[in-house]
């Protein structure tokens, strides 16, 4: 099955166990449906409001590292926060949802949840959050080294231009030049140009 019903003491294998009393509290209180999931490339959550037959659902990739699947989650209940308050009468990633998502951190910030690096580089951008953490490359570097990485994998940023490397299902790519904020790489079987955030994983060729 990809989806794995989620008992709330079965949380603490996921989250640092600090963060769990509150945790436990958010998802009682809005009585949240969580599931865990496999690992998603293009999403690392999602959550999906209450309907006259369900009740707030949360699904959150199960092979994320303690922080940042504490961070995922945290994202997620700041959209169910905002839509009790304002339904889709606002931007999903809008000033309401940044402001509310900021406080939650904070909330958790406070507690000394994190480690000093993922607390300083969560507070440096908790004024301008971006709408995923997967956009915010200097937390993605920083909370890469609490993953156990499969042996292999690497960032497109550790990459000498020109080398080849495999993202899966046997779509082999050829580094290029840095443009901007991403790197120009070419998929050898079709020869077509994508571009590839520096701290996406791949394995080398």
């Amino acid at each position: 099955m990809s989806k794995r019903e989620a008992p709330l003491e079965y949380l603490r294998q996921f989250i640092p166990h600090a963060a769990a009393p509150r945790i436990l509290e958010y998802l009682n209180e809005y009585k949240v449906h969580l599931t865990i999931t496999k690992g998603r490339k293009t999403v690392l959550g999602d959550y999906r409001h209450a309907t006259l037959y369900k009740t707030h659902r949360i699904s959150i990739n199960g092979d994320l590292n303690q922080y940042s699947f504490l961070i995922t989650l945290i994202h997620e209940l700041a959209h169910l926060v905002i839509f009790l308050q304002f339904g889709n009468r606002v931007q999903a990633h809008g000033r309401e949802w940044k402001k509310c998502y900021g406080l939650l951190l904070h909330d958790f910030i406070e507690q000394k949840i994190f480690p000093d690096p993922v607390e300083e580089t969560l507070l440096r951008s908790i004024h301008n959050l971006p709408a995923s953490s997967c956009a915010d490359d200097d937390l993605i570097r920083v909370l890469k080294k609490y993953d156990h990485l499969e042996n292999g994998l690497v960032m497109v940023e550790q990459l000498p231009e020109g080398q080849l490397f495999d993202i899966g299902e046997g779509r082999i790519f050829k580094k290029g030049k840095k443009l901007r904020k991403r790197f120009q790489c070419t998929e050898i079987k079709t020869g077509r140009i994508y571009l590839f955030s520096p701290v996406f994983e791949v394995k080398a060729s």
